[in-house]
């Protein structure tokens, strides 16, 4: 099938597909979130690894499904960043592979205009898994600023201050990271990674795949909770496996790695894996759940690590400078209109 066929087909699978649905039930993005957070390593600040806190990022991690159906503004802009389209070959939708992926939502919608196409049809998880961690690198920045601050600051008043600050930020924190650790979690499970989503659908089909409506919510939802075990999650995680690279290398390759295993899904499907206590089943469930939340206790260990090199405050202030003590804090450092 030639590139320019598959795009027509693509095309009109995308008029006239229904609305993705979640990626993972509560249960599901309950294991991701709340396991990534339970096996930080030690580096990462006490607040967020507190048996409180891993319980809330845990809960947090599930609320982007539960705002949905709040209003068409909202669930229009927002639903669209839980998935992306990739066709066989990994490209977003045909378009472009996607480690060009363009590094803002403007410039990625106008990539896919071009050819027929829009964010809100393909979706832009990738872009969402970015914007995310980088505010919760600009949190941890701002946690240890405060933190010093209310140790060392100029004046007995700013130090109060910034010790409540520092309170805020971590209650801030724990909600950012929850909410955004959703996103990973959605990468992890193949069927948002493609655009086989919810059944093969009008695609050439030579194995004779499903195309049944429903497979998805099935296998992410019913199938996982009755199914996939908390412990079995945890006791798989892997350590923390450093990279060297940027956030967007560390995006792409949960997005891909779960985007190769697109067909085993399917294979596994028609075989009649997804039925409750099938360990073939189990297995690749969990090896997924795993998946997501090594990708995103990882990513939360390059924010924490790449804070320290943040600005922060209005003119910005190297976090560097705070912590070394180059720069004693005052509060208009933070409120300087």
């Amino acid at each position: 099938m030639t590139v320019r066929a598959l795009l027509c087909v693509l095309a009109l699978a995308a008029a006239v597909a229904p609305t993705h649905v979640l990626a993972w039930g509560a249960t599901g993005h309950e294991y991701v979130s709340g396991v990534a957070a339970e096996t930080l390593p030690d580096e990462v600040p006490a607040f967020v690894r507190t048996p409180e806190a891993v319980a809330s990022i845990a809960v947090f991690g599930r609320e982007l499904d539960r705002s949905k159906g709040s209003g068409l503004t909202h669930d229009s802009e927002r639903d669209p960043g839980h998935y992306v389209d990739l066709t066989d070959d990994g490209a977003v939708a045909g378009v472009f592979p996607l480690e060009l992926t363009p590094p803002t939502r403007e410039a990625y919608d106008t990539a896919l205009r071009r050819r027929g196409f829009t964010q809100y049809k393909i979706g832009y998880l990738p872009l969402s898994i970015v914007d995310g961690w980088q505010q919760l690198v600009k949190d941890f920045a701002y946690w240890r600023a405060a933190s010093v601050g209310a140790r060392t600051a100029a004046s007995a008043a700013d130090r109060t201050w910034f010790d409540q600050d520092r309170k805020r930020r971590e209650m801030l924190t724990i909600r950012d990271l929850g909410v955004w650790s959703h996103y990973p979690g959605d990468a992890s499970q193949p069927l948002h990674v493609s655009m086989h989503f919810d059944g093969w659908g009008p695609f050439p089909n030579p194995r004779g795949f499903s195309t049944r409506r429903g497979i998805h919510a099935h296998f992410e939802g019913a199938f996982v909770r009755a199914n996939v075990q908390r412990t079995a999650v945890l006791r798989d995680m892997p350590t923390y496996r450093t990279c060297l690279c940027t956030i967007q290398d560390r995006a792409r390759a949960v997005i891909l790695g779960s985007h190769r295993e697109v067909v085993p899904f399917y294979e596994l499907e028609k075989a009649g894996a997804f039925t409750d206590g099938n360990a073939a089943g189990i297995a690749f469930a969990t090896a997924r759940l795993v998946a997501g939340a090594a990708a995103a206790r990882d990513m939360i260990v390059d924010a924490w690590r790449a804070s320290s090199s943040m600005g922060v405050g209005y003119p910005m202030i190297s976090v560097r400078d705070i912590e070394s003590g180059k720069h004693v804090l005052t509060r208009d450092d933070f409120g300087r209109d």
